[in-house]
């Protein structure tokens, strides 16, 4: 795999220093972009592995660098991904800003790409994942197909889609049909034509809590407009809905794993959330007491609690004495 750089707009990100970007093609002959927030080896210590960070529908690596940076005080490397279709990598179709995608095991190849990446890059080990939102259905998938991690870890892992019960008959059957009829690159019925963080009030969003957070996350998407992407196509949602199902079937994995969840969660399906939990052994799920969507956007000291309790977890995994921030 040749790696190419990639633009990073490292003043935004407010990661470590020399945070880098690079271009990565799948193999599918799509552009990709990651990045890497290189843990903090000043004071002589070695690297204590990597986190693997799968982001969730509409993100992009510049958001995680906060993330990276509170990592890099515990000693462990980060490398993001722009899935396809969003960030700066190619987008899917004619109208970028729809979240798209032809069928949702396409994800497990940009996993693959990155992985080729990682192993080139030499990146420490052990390795560890950490999926937020839709991340977390990619990476559940990943770790079933074999992703090299010790363990695993979720925010508000997208193992079903919030809905109300009465409106789930329909959305099977609009999004399913719509692809039969070549409208599946429309956006999903009720959802937004823009970015909702460059376009909602900070008042009862749906993803934090936090001013700052909430300002850190639009002053991203309006100084680079390119990073913005809108709602949901119906050919994604119905992809989405599959690969829910099929992954709620399937018996919890043989990782140690770590959940956290905000009890105002209003974006995935919660009940899902705590019926994995409760068929993973080896698990723990920890409520963000009134928390949104997005904990690690959440106030400094929240995030900042999650990442070491996430670290921590990390270093059971591998056998790893504790480091202290």
């Amino acid at each position: 795999m040749n790696l190419s750089p990639a633009p990073f707009h490292a003043d935004l990100s407010e990661g470590p220093i020399n945070s880098k970007a690079w271009w990565i093609t799948t193999k599918d002959k799509l552009q990709l972009r990651i990045a890497h927030f290189p843990s903090d080896q000043t004071n002589g210590t070695l690297a204590r592995g990597t986190v693997l960070l799968f982001p969730g529908r509409t993100e992009y690596v510049e958001k995680y660098g906060r993330v990276g940076m509170d990592f890099a005080a515990l000693g462990y490397d980060v490398l993001a991904i722009d899935w396809r279709g969003q960030g700066l990598a190619d987008r899917m179709l004619d109208e970028p800003l729809t979240g798209h995608v032809n069928m949702f095991e396409d994800y497990q190849t940009d996993v693959a790409a990155m992985v080729e990446a990682a192993n080139k890059l030499n990146l420490p080990r052990p390795w560890h994942l950490l999926g937020h939102s839709m991340g977390g259905c990619i990476g559940l998938r990943s770790v079933y197909d074999g992703l090299p991690v010790e363990s695993c870890a979720f925010t508000g892992p997208m193992w079903g889609i919030g809905m109300s019960e009465s409106l789930r008959p329909a959305a099977w059957v609009v999004s399913w049909g719509s692809s039969r009829v070549g409208l599946g690159h429309m956006y999903t019925p009720g959802t937004k034509h823009d970015s909702y963080v460059a376009s909602a009030p900070f008042d009862d969003n749906m993803l934090t809590t936090d001013p700052d957070g909430w300002d850190y996350m639009r002053r991203q998407v309006l100084a680079v407009p390119e990073l913005q992407l809108a709602g949901p196509s119906l050919q994604w949602l119905h992809e989405a809905l599959v690969e829910t199902r099929d992954l709620y079937r399937k018996d919890s994995p043989n990782l140690p794993c770590l959940t956290f969840l905000g009890t105002n969660e209003r974006i995935v399906d919660v009940p899902r959330i705590y019926d994995r939990m409760r068929r993973w052994p080896n698990s723990q799920l920890v409520k963000i007491y009134k928390g949104e969507h997005e904990v690690l956007m959440e106030s400094p000291e929240t995030r900042k609690d999650i990442i070491s309790q996430l670290a921590a977890h990390f270093d059971r995994a591998s056998h790893t004495p504790a480091l202290s921030a």
